[in-house]
């Protein structure tokens, strides 16, 4: 019997309508998938765990060879809720930023916004777990990112958008995650692929009904502040931002 095509994933909201063909689809029973925070992610890549993996462009650098597969990304055309730095005070008063430990591109993408758009210097802390939403008062800010970024944003007063933020600075939309193989996959699958990702779009009222026990309303964030297709601003974008990486 030949292995299933194992399509590694996050499992915050946002990649529900990339997900929903994968699991619905003709591809469901060809395809295992595995689900973790995105950091994990391209370390299941790097190991051969999985075949595909929906990757944060960030840490595209670190995996050498590798070919992006699809037309379909987890990307934003401005706003995007799910990703920002939390606060008490504005942010003149900010003197301490602790980073989030799931997502690398977005720790690099807040540190680009502090130096280039917002121009404001502060001290980084990595976060080593979930703890470090409790310290998130005073003059001491936080970087959230997924789900629970859109469970907290009733309690603070001041929340800065990172994706608001590159548009911004840029006039661009940001991209977050793309799909991405390093070994050869069959070329039959790939269309394949490609199709089943497109599928939860036209199902966009389907997964909004189904995900919305969230405080936040889902259909503005499926339809205004997620952007899936991967357009050329969109590869615009991934281009500038690798390249800001080299400084940072």
């Amino acid at each position: 019997m030949e292995r299933k095509i194992r399509i590694g994933a996050v499992s915050y909201l946002n990649t529900k309508p990339l997900l929903y063909g994968l699991e619905h689809g003709q591809l469901s029973d060809q395809v295992e998938l595995v689900l973790d925070y995105p950091a994990n992610l391209v370390r299941l890549l790097n190991s051969n765990q999985i075949d595909i993996g929906l990757i944060p462009v960030g840490a595209l650098p670190s995996l050498g060879d590798y070919h992006i597969i699809s037309d379909y990304c987890i990307g934003t055309e401005g706003e995007v809720a799910s990703v920002a730095v939390f606060s008490e005070v504005p942010m003149e008063e900010i003197d301490t930023v602790l980073l989030d430990y799931q997502s690398r591109t977005s720790v690099m993408l807040c540190k680009i916004l502090f130096e280039k758009h917002w121009k404001k210097k502060v001290q980084f802390i990595d976060a080593k777990d979930e703890s470090y939403i409790e310290n998130i008062r005073g003059n001491v800010a936080g970087l959230m990112i997924g789900d629970r970024a859109l469970k907290i944003r009733d309690a603070f007063k001041y929340i800065f958008d990172l994706g608001l933020g590159w548009k911004e600075m840029t006039g661009l939309p940001f991209v977050f995650a793309v799909w991405v193989r390093k070994k050869e996959i069959s070329g039959e699958f790939i269309p394949l692929f490609n199709e089943a990702n497109g599928m939860g779009l036209s199902k966009i009222n389907l997964i909004i009904d189904h995900n919305n026990e969230s405080s936040y309303p889902m259909d503005m964030y499926f339809r205004k502040n997620i952007s899936y297709r991967l357009t050329e601003d969109m590869r615009e974008s991934m281009s500038l931002y690798l390249s800001y990486l080299k400084n940072i």
